[in-house]
């Protein structure tokens, strides 16, 4: 058995996905890389193919139909066999510290193996503008295996994400379930489905994942994020609507897994409303009518009473707030 399995889903990647796939293999034989080529019509598949075979002890290779992003997740998770399991998209890639990485996963499973290691990432800007490191020192114990109990209040930029988190196989699959096809956006929802069964958590204070932002095309583009208002809001809806935020014993897993629906409804709000159209502020009534539908309690918390009210005032004058918003959030941690 491996002791990492790391799924790189492709579409049309032949101009960056070498990059990602040459750092993963500093791994070595402790590393299996799938890549899901997804359907993809330039030479993506023909190159995936080639290191499948100069790596047959390392890389493996899924030709489908195009199903998306998630869909390659689904398949990267039903065909692992590595002990922990690792998103990184065709145009990321890791740092040198993996195979230090690797050492750390290792002594994890020593000790009994944890359900959850978190490591930082950093943002790669193609103008050099804003680079940064998203790391959670402040929040999580380093160099221990710990619990939610042991952890602090994020903060509203240190959400976990596909860029952070690497799991453990087998806590993934207890989800039990598929991530949609043709949606951006859901690999929110695969840690989301995820967290309720995390117990055990390591974290190691290092940038390992590299973030790249500026490709026209990418999905965290601005005008990209606005043409797919409908899908941030399709993901922020089943995750609220997975489970009842009340169901949640432990106080803080509790504590973060409202933190982390606080930012993507604050997501799905800002995005949508910069389009500034009666239709898409009828989709995000729609989604909060659905979301108070299925909890009544956490549904209003989140509209009315949370501070996304400010970004939810009716009309013009709420779009304009919600525009500024956007800016002085991107002004500060720049995502797109």
């Amino acid at each position: 058995m491996k002791l990492l399995t790391v799924t790189v889903p492709c579409y049309n990647s032949q101009d960056y996905m070498a990059h990602c796939i040459e750092s993963l293999l500093s791994g070595g034989d402790r590393v299996e890389i799938i890549i899901i080529d997804d359907g993809s019509k330039d030479n993506t598949g023909r190159m995936a193919d080639e290191y499948a075979a100069k790596y047959p002890s390392i890389v493996r290779v899924i030709h489908q139909e195009n199903g998306g992003h998630g869909e390659g997740i689904n398949q990267g998770l039903r065909y692992a066999t590595g002990t922990y399991f690792k998103v990184v998209d065709s145009d990321d890639w890791v740092s040198d510290n993996f195979p230090a990485f690797l050492d750390q996963l290792e002594r994890c499973e020593a000790q009994g193996g944890v359900d959850l290691a978190v490591t930082n990432y950093y943002y790669v800007h193609s103008d050099g503008v804003g680079d940064r490191s998203i790391d959670y020192s402040s929040v999580l114990p380093h160099g221990q295996i710990f619990g939610w109990a042991d952890t602090k209040p994020f903060r509203i930029h240190q959400m976990l994400t596909i860029h952070s988190c690497t799991f453990r196989t087998e806590t993934m699959r207890k989800w039990g379930c598929q991530l949609p096809k043709h949606t951006f956006y859901e690999d929110n929802l695969m840690i989301y489905l995820t967290l309720p069964h995390i117990r055990r958590m390591f974290y190691m204070n290092v940038d390992l994942y590299r973030y790249a932002i500026g490709r026209p095309d990418q999905s965290v583009q601005q005008a990209v994020m606005m043409k797919r208002y409908h899908h941030q809001i399709l993901v922020t809806e089943r995750c609220f609507t997975s489970c009842h935020l009340d169901d949640i014993t432990e106080p803080r897993l509790k504590r973060y897994m409202r933190h982390e629906l606080f930012v993507m409804f604050g997501i799905s709000i800002l995005f949508t409303r910069l389009n500034r159209t009666p239709e898409t502020d009828a989709a995000l009534e729609k989604m909060w009518d659905n979301c108070k539908a299925f909890d009544p309690k956490w549904g209003k918390y989140f509209r009315d009473r949370s501070p996304l009210w400010f970004i939810c005032l009716p009309g013009r004058f709420g779009q304009g707030v919600s525009g500024l918003v956007y800016q002085l959030a991107n002004k500060v941690v720049r995502f797109n």
